[in-house]
């Protein structure tokens, strides 16, 4: 579990955790975001030499870890969870239905419906 991890208490020893969990090398992070984070400073950033990426980097991490975008803001100080518990919860993952043009009612009624599917498997 990574949150048991000593050095996953800062933010870099939290991505170095993950990427490990995921069994991905510094450069296929590199290649996976589009080279938006080079190796180099994902290194920097997982050594803690960098404090706070900006958002766009944290944004290609979450999106190539399949991790909690507003998660790892908190991690870097840009939100506090008080902040991130007053965002609208959205999707954290590749939009799923992202073809198709939902109105905020019609996306907050799919996930009703996949809550309630999941308590159903319960």
């Amino acid at each position: 579990m990574l949150d048991g991890n000593k050095q996953a208490s800062t933010l870099g020893g939290y991505l170095a955790a993950v990427r490990s969990d995921r069994g991905f090398s510094l450069r296929q992070v590199e290649e996976m975001t589009g080279k938006e984070v080079s190796n180099a400073y994902l290194s920097q950033l997982e050594n803690d030499k960098v404090k706070q990426p900006s958002p766009n980097v944290l944004h290609a991490l979450s999106i190539t870890y399949d991790i909690d975008y507003i998660g790892l803001m908190e991690r870097a100080g840009y939100l506090t969870p008080q902040q991130s518990s007053d965002a609208p919860k959205r999707h954290g993952r590749a939009a799923t239905f992202a073809e198709i043009d939902l109105s905020s009612d019609e996306e907050a009624e799919l996930l009703r419906f996949l809550k309630f599917m999941r308590s159903e498997k319960k």
